[in-house]
């Protein structure tokens, strides 16, 4: 035997024992990433699932409050014509009694009264005004929250392929497969975050 194949035997198993030190620090970060994807979809599925119930309520509340709208509005054009009736009526009977006649007015007072109460009641916010701007900030809200979903849903996927994809490597070794998954995992953290704070509205999403 040589000197050098002597040498290249001492130093193989010590070689060895440094790519094994090396696989194993390797193998060691990538469970970290598999642990932090894992708990950025943890997250992100929370927050999908929060904007997907919150959606789903404004759009019941919206609906209920635009009901109450048309009932209460019903109600407005029904006492506007009982009104012009009673006007018309004592239009057509000018020589009717003063006590009748007091009454017909107190009842046209009245119903106008309730007419600009239906119309407008600033105080409990349940005049048709009012009501008219809740309905529509209701459905912006609800109309947000259905534009903020997809965003969640992308995201997840995105997560879930990363963590596939990294569990991949780390039986196979495959260092592309990592960088993969670095880049869907940034893709899904991005939709994210868009998803919760909206700073870029993606086209393809609605």
């Amino acid at each position: 035997m040589t000197k050098d194949d002597t040498t290249a035997s001492e130093r193989g198993p010590s070689f060895g024992r440094h790519i094994a030190a090396d696989k194993d620090f390797r193998d060691r970060w990538i469970g970290v990433y598999i642990g932090i994807l894992a708990a950025l979809l943890a997250v992100c599925t929370m927050l999908g699932n929060n904007v997907t119930k919150d959606a789903n309520k404004l759009n019941i509340e919206a609906a209920n409050l635009w009901n109450f709208f048309q009932a209460k509005n019903l109600r407005r054009t029904n006492v506007t014509l009982q009104t012009e009736n009673l006007v018309l009526q004592l239009a057509a009977n000018p020589g009717m009694p003063d006590v009748v006649k007091k009454q017909f007015e107190t009842q046209i007072e009245a119903n106008r009264a309730l007419v600009k109460r239906l119309t407008s009641e600033p105080e409990k916010r349940e005049g048709l005004d009012e009501l008219f701007v809740r309905g529509k900030e209701l459905e912006k809200q609800r109309d947000d929250a259905f534009r903020r979903d997809p965003y969640f849903d992308w995201a997840q996927t995105m997560l879930q392929i990363a963590v596939v994809l990294a569990s991949v490597c780390l039986i196979t070794g495959t260092v592309t497969l990592l960088y993969a998954s670095a880049i869907l995992g940034g893709v899904g953290v991005f939709m994210m975050l868009d998803g919760q704070l909206m700073f870029w509205s993606l086209p393809f999403l609605g």
